[in-house]
């Protein structure tokens, strides 16, 4: 436990350190996220570079306090290739086609690193194509949910926290290091992500997350003395799904493209429901921590309750969903944009 704690402590400060010099940096040499007057409806341009910071600070802890073996190392290089297309993509020079091929390059790494789903009961093929759905489906997913100060690194930080105490579990002290340096890093990076956000991550860290978490959930065990404890990653990854799931969904029923992007996300639609921005990333943290709390569940306690467990949050979620879609989607007020300016620069 104590090296543990010495790689979060190593990660934070080194996040906390590194986020202001990334920020610096972004500003220096202007990458920056403009709004756009669509999605993106802050009134001031905010610097990227807060995922290579988070990066960097996530490597630089491990290297003090790890040793490296085949699949960490497939982890990393996987994790490198996504950070580097990010940061092309933060310059806004990528297709859609071309940064989907570096994300399955990125996943061809990891399965050659021996990082893949394996379930018994299937056979390899099938494995391999769930592997290639869930790490490109996590990588875009936490993507997609980075729409709002702090929303994708909180949920990422409290998803790898459910994972980490799932290692602890199991005794995988492999795992659990990696895990507590992504905790650290995205912790000192909230610091200055929290609303109003001084940096933002960009694709390099949300992309970065997704791997990660994908990768080490793929890792992880989950045993139990039925199946269902199969389910404990999807369930602690829980929120970044549902979230994917439902904008897809909704996309589709209006008849667009469902990887295009829309003011679909839950998180916008709680903001036009008239919840705050810190309301909305507080209610999605509780959320992933519950949803990720029932999946630790599925590994205690019996076939029945698990069964009971499945049945019921899959039912909240349907409600959640037949909810979420009556809230109609509408562009901000005026007074709402020059309140939030004047927020950003009572913050500032």
């Amino acid at each position: 436990m104590y090296l543990l704690s010495l790689t979060f402590l190593v990660a934070l400060f080194l996040s906390l350190y590194g986020v202001p010099i990334a920020r610096q940096a972004a500003l220096k040499y202007g990458i920056v996220d403009a709004p756009d007057g669509r999605l993106k409806h802050q009134q001031e341009p905010v610097p990227y570079f807060g995922g290579l910071a988070i990066y960097l600070a996530f490597l630089m802890s491990l290297a003090f306090t790890f040793e490296f073996r085949q699949d960490v190392l497939g982890i990393i290089l996987g994790a490198t290739i996504v950070v580097m297309l990010g940061l092309i993509d933060d310059f806004g020079v990528l297709s859609p086609t071309t940064k989907l091929i570096g994300q399955l390059l990125a996943v061809f790494v990891l399965i050659k690193s021996g990082i893949q789903i394996q379930i018994a009961a299937l056979p390899e093929w099938l494995d391999l194509a769930l592997t290639v759905l869930w790490m490109v489906g996590l990588i875009n997913a936490f993507n997609l949910l980075d729409i709002m100060d702090g929303l994708s690194a909180g949920i990422g930080a409290i998803s790898a926290t459910c994972l980490l105490l799932a290692a602890l579990l199991q005794g995988d002290q492999i795992i659990a290091f990696m895990l507590a340096a992504l905790i650290g890093s995205l912790v000192g990076f909230l610091k200055y992500n929290w609303q109003p956000a001084r940096i933002y991550m960009g694709d390099t860290g949300a992309m970065f997350i997704g791997l990660l978490l994908g990768a080490m959930a793929m890792i992880g065990q989950f045993p139990s003395t039925h199946p269902l404890s199969l389910l404990t990653p999807v369930f602690i990854l829980g929120i970044p799904i549902f979230d994917t799931l439902f904008v897809m969904y909704i996309r589709y029923q209006r008849g667009l493209p469902i990887f295009l992007g829309s003011p679909d996300h839950i998180a916008i639609r709680l903001r036009h429901w008239g919840m705050s921005t810190r309301a909305i990333v507080l209610v999605s943290y509780v959320a992933t921590a519950l949803v990720g709390s029932i999946g630790l569940m599925l590994m205690m306690v019996s076939h029945e309750i698990a069964w009971g467990l499945c049945l019921g949050t899959v039912a909240l979620l349907l409600t959640l969903t037949l909810t979420l879609k009556r809230i109609e989607v509408k562009k901000p007020k005026p007074q709402e944009v020059e309140t939030s300016l004047e927020e950003r620069r009572r913050a500032a």
